[in-house]
């Protein structure tokens, strides 16, 4: 990670949302909470994604917000416990948040491409590579959405690009 460039801290709000974003948002309220007038791109598929400066992601469920993903480099960071979420390395952030479920009793669940999950938190942990590096990019998900055994289709596993 980039000590030298100052990024804007956003709070977690488990289960809810972070930073300005709450999950159950509609496209056009995501766009205002971000200050912009519209995303920078926008996908289609079975859950459409919106793509913001910054580096951020928006992915919706039947027109409402369910996932927030964070460039690893870029835009906002988020905390959990004095701990970086994006921009560590993917050991530093498995590490971190297999001793923060050991010593909070937080569920965990690793994905099909290793990513690790704090389905309660509602924070999932991918990989990004950034040059050589790979560095942590945390998605933030509605918990339904990690516990659902349909969540393979739902969750993004695209990396942002670095």
């Amino acid at each position: 990670m980039n000590a030298s460039v100052e990024r804007e801290r956003w709070e977690l709000r488990a289960g809810v949302g972070v930073g300005p974003l709450r999950f159950g948002m509609s496209p056009e309220e995501v766009a205002e909470a971000m200050l912009v007038s519209e995303p920078a791109a926008r996908v289609g598929g079975p859950y459409g994604q919106e793509d913001f400066p910054g580096g951020l992601k928006a992915f919706y469920d039947e027109g409402k917000l369910a996932c927030i993903a964070l460039d690893a480099v870029a835009g906002p960071q988020v905390f959990l416990a004095d701990f970086p979420l994006a921009g560590s390395t993917p050991a530093q952030g498995h590490e971190f948040l297999l001793d923060h479920a050991t010593e909070h009793g937080n569920w965990v669940l690793y994905t099909p491409d290793a990513s690790l999950s704090l389905t309660d938190l509602g924070i999932l942990l991918r990989e990004q590579r950034v040059g050589e590096a790979l560095l942590t990019r945390p998605l933030f998900v509605k918990e339904e959405w990690l516990e659902s055994e349909y969540y393979r289709d739902r969750l993004p596993l695209e990396g942002v690009p670095g």
